[in-house]
């Protein structure tokens, strides 16, 4: 093992590699629970439960941004598709995953690697798999690091030696080649976390396992998970219906409610058109695919839900997993985006209340009403259809916005892009197998009359009301961070680190990092500094189509490389 010292942490070629971490104290329930009150760190994926991916600090603010210099950078090594993690922080030490599951704890500071993690992986697999080998997140707490594997496993790694001390196996992914890409969440004595799976015809369920002993304690299965959802799938269509919650939802403790959401049923697209109600492959409502719904964590029991699309036909889902809670004039809502390009905001208990559009180019509806209700319909029957908008890649994708308590400020990603499609009678899939269950070929264009772009607006998160807008020539696919020094950071797919005023939208510094954005970004102190942290490297099924659609950067950028990169002020 080779690494520098000081400003560049190369990566660790072992299993576990050990270096003294400084003093750390327990992350139990009550630390992640008021996690918001304590910005030194970010103990999960949404930064708090209240998943606002804002942080409090403000050494670096609008006066003295324009100084933020380059702090350190590590790289994972065999970034293939480049790096989608959102790191945490915690008691001084940074851990963060590269793509095929591998794990890394660094000093916070400096980007001294401390330990490292590369769990032996079934390689066949991983190579057959579509969303493939990237890994968004881990999750903190019980002295472990949380992690899962794309070939179906959940391990619980020692925070302090990066010795694994359980893993437990999920998910049959040599029968159903789905795994786990997203982030787990840890919630009092559990880890949940959800499966990949819209287009498998499988069930796509989330867990619910044991945090010190890995056994697991709970299954809920996001398509056709009770008897009165199986009545919402004709021919027992549930029994493949995908729908799995592959991002992490977050936990509202006052009502002992997790929160998640669920992607969308299989087929993706159903050639029965508007007789879906009868007809096709999954005639019926689908429950609880494209849903956000509301389990007790301790037992995994739905105790509430609102699907946003009744029979998704579009793959406009749920699956981003973002659940912002707030407080305005006395009352708390749950504000949720989807990839419908719409924007949901909830009572506590997903009793619905609004719903707003955050992309300009959405056709596959006219609208919702006020009881939540799509408005105008586009189905798609089987044959070709044109300039649907937005397409498959969705309004908004998985990557976080941010809320900022501050300016009262929610501040989004729209993507404008449409496509054409032909929708196809496929022979209906009856049992979970090794097989995307699609139903069209699709190809991603500009909206009708104008070019694809992007934009990142700062609106009223409950009304949608515009405060302002940025527009980029290419959609943002990493997600934001605003801050307690009024700053807006903002990762483009070029590559370029933005830094707004969070009130105005005026940029106050960029930095070029070299390769295009598809991760996280987080603030968080260290050694009595602030510092952020960006992922930096290029992949994806969306990011990978930016070449035949924008031309260059895109076509020369590499999707074989990743790094974070640090910066603090001199």
């Amino acid at each position: 093992m080779r690494y520098l010292r000081t400003t560049v942490a190369a990566v660790a070629l072992g299993a576990a590699v050990g270096m003294a971490p400084p003093p750390a104290q327990a992350i139990d329930p009550g630390r992640i629970q008021n996690a918001d009150k304590n910005p030194n760190d970010w103990l999960t994926y949404h930064g708090s439960y209240k998943s606002w991916h804002y942080s409090a600090l403000d050494q670096i603010n609008t006066t003295n941004v324009k100084n933020l210099k380059v702090a350190w950078i590590h790289s994972p090594g065999r970034a293939t598709r480049g790096l989608q993690s959102f790191p945490l922080v915690a008691d001084g030490v940074l851990y963060y995953t590269g793509s095929y599951s591998r794990v890394f704890a660094l000093d916070a500071a400096t980007g001294e690697m401390l330990w490292s993690y590369i769990p032996q992986l079934n390689e066949d697999l991983i190579a057959a798999q579509t969303h493939t080998p990237y890994t968004r997140g881990i999750a903190l707490g019980h002295g472990h690091v949380y992690v899962g594997t794309m070939d179906g496993r959940l391990i619980a790694i020692d925070m302090k030696t990066g010795k694994p001390v359980w893993e437990t196996k999920l998910v049959d992914s040599e029968k159903l080649t789905v795994g786990f890409t997203g982030a787990p969440l840890v919630v009092k004595d559990k880890v949940i976390i959800g499966a990949q799976g819209g287009e498998w015809p499988w069930r796509g369920p989330i867990f619910g396992v044991d945090g010190a002993t890995g056994q697991k304690k709970w299954e809920f299965f996001t398509a056709g998970g009770t008897p009165e959802a199986q009545k919402t799938w004709g021919n027992e269509s549930w029994r493949t219906g995908g729908g799995g919650g592959w991002m992490p939802g977050t936990y509202n403790a006052e009502k002992n409610l997790v929160y998640w959401g669920t992607a969308n049923p299989a087929p993706l697209y159903d050639w029965a058109g508007a007789k879906w109600q009868t007809e096709g492959p999954r005639p019926g409502e689908n429950l609880y695919t494209s849903s956000v719904i509301g389990l007790d964590p301790d037992t995994g029991q739905l105790k509430t839900y609102f699907q946003t699309l009744p029979h998704d036909a579009w793959d406009f889902d749920d699956a981003v997993g973002e659940f912002v809670q707030l407080e305005k004039n006395g009352q708390k809502y749950v504000v949720h985006p989807n990839k419908g390009g719409y924007v949901y905001v909830f009572d506590q208990d997903l009793k619905f209340k609004n719903a707003w559009p955050l992309a300009d180019n959405i056709n596959f509806i006219k609208g919702v009403d006020n009881n939540g209700k799509l408005i105008g319909r586009r189905d798609l029957p089987e044959g070709k259809s044109t300039d649907l908008c937005p397409a498959i890649n969705g309004g908004i994708s998985w990557n976080s916005g941010t809320y900022n308590p501050q300016t009262g400020l929610y501040y989004k990603v729209g993507n404008e892009w449409c496509m054409d499609l032909e929708v196809v009678k496929t022979t209906p899939v009856t049992e979970p197998m090794v097989q995307l269950n699609i139903g069209a070929n699709f190809t991603i264009k500009d909206p009708p009359g104008g070019k694809a772009y992007g934009h990142v607006d700062a609106r009223d998160p409950l009304t949608g009301q515009t405060a302002w807008r940025i527009d980029f020539p290419e959609p943002p696919l990493a997600s934001l961070l605003s801050t307690g020094g009024n700053l807006l950071f903002v990762p483009d797919a070029r590559g370029v680190l933005h830094a707004y005023d969070a009130r105005t939208g005026a940029e106050l510094w960029s930095h070029n990092n070299g390769l295009g954005h598809n991760g996280g970004i987080i603030s968080y102190n260290a050694k009595g500094k602030q510092y952020v942290t960006v992922a930096v490297g290029w992949g994806s099924l969306v990011g990978e189509g930016y070449g035949a659609l924008f031309g260059e950067p895109y076509k020369s950028m590499p999707m074989d490389q990743g790094y974070l990169v640090t910066y603090t002020l001199p």
